[in-house]
């Protein structure tokens, strides 16, 4: 009983109408909100999914960052049925949505990933224009045979609380010492940003190593 609540309140987008979807924004189109970052599904008042988006050169990814099973729902469930690269992956962590191509606020020509049956739908997104709130669709063939979802930003500190093998895998090594340095030198102008270059920035590059001191003596020839 409690497997089968805990599949249904994760159910993706189907033709009959049920969603999930998630999204996270970018540092590259700056004047616009994107959807790089962390996201959330609420039901009945309580969340039941964290979403993080990755931004890969203007290609948004989506990922299980968080999930919250409820007593007795086993918290460690896996997509056994996947026929892709997430055969068996477990769902915390898993990249279920891909390929989101971003226009402006629109993110289309992406796929979403059911981890209950290993199917995959179309997904187009759109974030509001206050940067709050993204709105995914799923879909078989055309979008009318979809419904919407929304989810709800969440702050910049809820970044502590993903584990950090989710951030491991998907953000490259180098990303967060440079972003905490960078945020704590007080280099960046808010934690949104601090936050942004975490998740969007590229990796940083490695620093040349610093010249050999010159020897004080002055040579004779």
């Amino acid at each position: 009983m409690g497997a089968a609540r805990s599949r249904s309140r994760l159910a993706l987008p189907l033709i009959a109408g049920l969603a999930l979807v998630f999204a996270f924004g970018s540092a590259g189109q700056a004047q616009e909100p994107s959807a790089a970052g962390l996201w959330q599904k609420v039901e009945d008042g309580k969340p039941v999914l964290w979403i993080l988006f990755v931004d890969h050169n203007g290609i948004y990814e989506g990922v299980m960052a968080k999930t919250f099973p409820l007593p007795g729902e086993d918290p460690n469930e896996v997509c056994s049925q996947c026929t892709d690269d997430r055969k068996n992956a477990p769902w915390l962590g898993i990249s279920f949505i891909r390929d989101m191509k971003r226009d402006g606020l629109k993110y289309e020509d992406g796929s979403v990933l059911d981890p209950r049956d290993g199917k995959i739908y179309n997904a187009k997104m759109r974030v509001s224009p206050d940067g709050q709130t993204l709105t995914m669709r799923g879909y078989w063939g055309i979008s009318l045979l979809g419904k919407d979802e929304i989810w709800y930003r969440l702050p910049d500190s809820a970044m502590a609380s993903v584990d950090p093998a989710v951030i491991a895998k998907y953000l490259p090594a180098g990303y967060g010492d440079e972003a905490a340095g960078r945020c704590e030198e007080g280099r960046q102008a808010s934690a949104l940003t601090c936050l942004r270059f975490f998740v969007s920035a590229p990796p940083a590059q490695p620093r040349p190593a610093a010249p050999a001191p010159r020897s004080s003596r002055t040579e004779r020839h």
